[in-house]
């Protein structure tokens, strides 16, 4: 199966040195069980929280740790994640068993994943300030973004549940799967009056949050 890597590594304005790194880095294990991306997407989930946690700094060297967490795990997770890979169009470049049956939540677990991946496999290619450059450059409208802090999902959900129903909502962990340095968290939550609403997260924390989203997108 061959790919024409040129136009993006024309967007990501980076000429590999090693191309086998770029490819290996959009390569997932259903392709091929061996030589995959999961270990460099080990790394670049490290290079990109480095590189958050430090502009974080930069940008609100006066900040509560607790924001910086609240932004920090906002700028890193798997959402943003994809919405990167889906600006790059790293969906052309991947090379996996069958696009086509990876549908949904699991088609943009790869995305995701991928991303990280090629983050790592700039590091390792080009060093640590050519990558941070191109994070911060991809990242920007998000970092600008980070600015704003808003009540959490979980905060606004139960103020409404105790002021309607007096109770609080109820979650429950639905599965816990992934590899142990990427697990990934199914919880559902519901309301005295409505049905459960599922999400994911690379942890317990964000799972619940992103649950919480979905439960105030579907009141009233």
């Amino acid at each position: 199966m061959k790919i024409d890597y040129q136009k993006l590594k024309k967007n990501l304005k980076i000429n590999f040195k090693n191309k086998d790194l770029l490819i290996r880095s959009l390569t997932h294990k259903s392709f091929n069980k061996v030589d995959n991306n999961e270990k460099i997407e080990f790394l670049g989930d490290r290079v990109l929280g480095l590189v958050m946690a430090k502009k974080l700094l930069e940008i609100y060297p006066n900040e509560k740790e607790g924001i910086l967490d609240k932004k920090f795990s906002a700028l890193v997770n798997k959402k943003t994640c994809l919405e990167i890979a889906n600006k790059l169009r790293l969906k052309k470049y991947i090379l996996t068993f069958n696009f086509k049956i990876n549908k949904g939540t699991a088609e943009d677990k790869i995305l995701a994943d991928s991303c990280e991946a090629l983050i790592g496999a700039i590091y390792l290619d080009r060093g640590f300030h050519i990558v941070e450059r191109l994070i911060l450059n991809l990242w920007s409208n998000h970092i600008r973004d980070s600015v704003i802090t808003q009540i959490d999902a979980k905060t606004k959900l139960k103020e409404f549940s105790l002021k309607k129903f007096k109770k609080l909502p109820t979650y429950k962990v639905i599965s816990n799967t992934g590899p142990r340095h990427k697990p990934l968290f199914k919880v559902g939550v519901k309301l005295i009056d409505t049905k459960f609403y599922f999400a994911e997260g690379n942890s317990k924390k964000d799972a619940e949050q992103n649950a919480a989203i979905l439960c105030l997108e579907n009141l009233n």
